[in-house]
């Protein structure tokens, strides 16, 4: 038996169960998750922190319209806030000047701050590696586990269902609907959203399309214990300028990251060991105390277009295709606005009420064809 809505979502992540949630309430939607949990790859392993300056100028905007809502979500959402504070360094070696000019000339609510206020604020850091530092105070960390069960708690609210272990298999197009066969059944809409993360080219592929170029890039990171007579919690993320590595507190341990994107195939990611040893030497030659101890270690996929933009909007080259993909490391702090973008679009809506056009235009699909 087929089960049939207006809008299929192929991928159950941040994104898919973001945006079904914000069309159900308009449209039967049902989201095809492949594994037995939605936000089992890149939502689960996210390093879950918001920065208002990261990103190009389309991601940016897409940041300033969805702090508002992360920090007072709607009623339907959270119950409280889905930020908390913890501000974000940036550090720079000599070597790092001309990129640390570069980064002020762009930032906003971003001070410079002396190399000795930078080791204040993160005491272990070593003083004689520093010569330039800033300080972004409305860097916070992000509750992503409460962002996605609101997300679904507001989807099942207007009927909306999740499918798990949905692996999508076949996907075609015929008098006006599409078709998504998967391995728990078969499905029908006149729309599909492309929502599969580091699988989104692959999808579409699957679906007859040219691939946009989507290319997932690994990221791994490991949970250091604290170091031995430091509190680690008010400290804030720390990362060099040159994203070689960083850090931040994590339930009274470090994460450290060695900030890797290795282009890799899509798949269940695991750390590669030589990247992470790498990657953890780079901080420790930051740092005043060795690293002695790996409590965990993980990867994550980050899925970038070539212009490191998302990607969102109906594709010129298939009717009803709509791809809401490419959010690189963006996916998380981005996830309210692209979630009432992809949602405005779907409707019809130009999607002005949510987004500058301008960025709107960035953002979709038909760049890339």
């Amino acid at each position: 038996m087929t089960e049939t809505a207006d809008i299929l979502f192929i991928g159950g992540g941040m994104a898919g169960i973001g945006a079904a949630a914000r069309v159900a309430p308009s449209a039967k939607v049902i989201v095809l998750e492949a594994e037995d949990q939605p936000g089992r790859h890149s939502t689960g392993r996210s390093a879950a922190i918001f920065i208002a300056n990261y990103g190009n100028a389309a991601v940016r905007a897409a940041n300033a319209a969805s702090q508002g809502e992360l920090a007072s979500p709607p009623d339907d959402l959270a119950e409280s806030s889905l930020l908390s504070p913890r501000g974000e360094m940036l550090i720079a070696t000599p070597d790092e000047i001309e990129r640390f000019e570069q980064h002020m000339a762009g930032a906003t609510e971003t001070e410079e701050i002396h190399p000795d206020e930078a080791v204040r604020r993160f005491p272990i850091l070593r003083r004689e590696r520093i010569v330039r530092a800033c300080y972004d105070s409305t860097a916070e960390d992000i509750d992503v586990d409460r962002l996605l069960q609101g997300y679904l708690r507001l989807l099942r609210r207007h009927g909306g269902r999740l499918v798990t272990d949905g692996r999508a298999t076949q996907v075609t197009r015929s008098n006006g609907v599409w078709r998504v066969a998967t391995l728990v059944g078969d499905f029908e809409a006149p729309i599909v959203v492309n929502a599969s993360g580091a699988w989104a080219d692959a999808t579409a592929e699957l679906a007859g399309l040219t691939r946009l170029g989507l290319t997932p890039l690994r990221r791994s990171a490991a949970i250091l214990p604290a170091p031995e007579g430091y509190d680690v919690a008010r400290w804030p993320a720390v990362c060099s300028m040159s994203e070689t590595w960083y850090a931040k507190p994590e339930a009274g341990k470090l994460m450290v990251s060695p900030a890797d994107e290795d282009p890799v195939e899509p798949h269940d990611a695991w750390p590669d060991d030589m990247v992470l040893a790498e990657g953890l030497d780079r901080y420790e030659q930051a740092v005043t105390v060795p690293v002695t101890r790996v409590e965990r270690s993980w990867a994550g996929l980050r899925t970038f277009a070539p212009d490191r933009t998302p990607v969102v909007g109906f594709d010129p080259a298939a009717e009803g295709f709509f791809w809401l993909a490419g959010q690189g490391g963006y996916g998380i702090q981005t996830a309210p606005a692209l979630s009432r973008l992809a949602a405005a679009l779907l409707q019809g809506d130009d999607g002005e009420a949510v987004l500058p056009l301008a960025a709107v235009t960035a953002l979709a699909p038909a760049r890339l064809r």
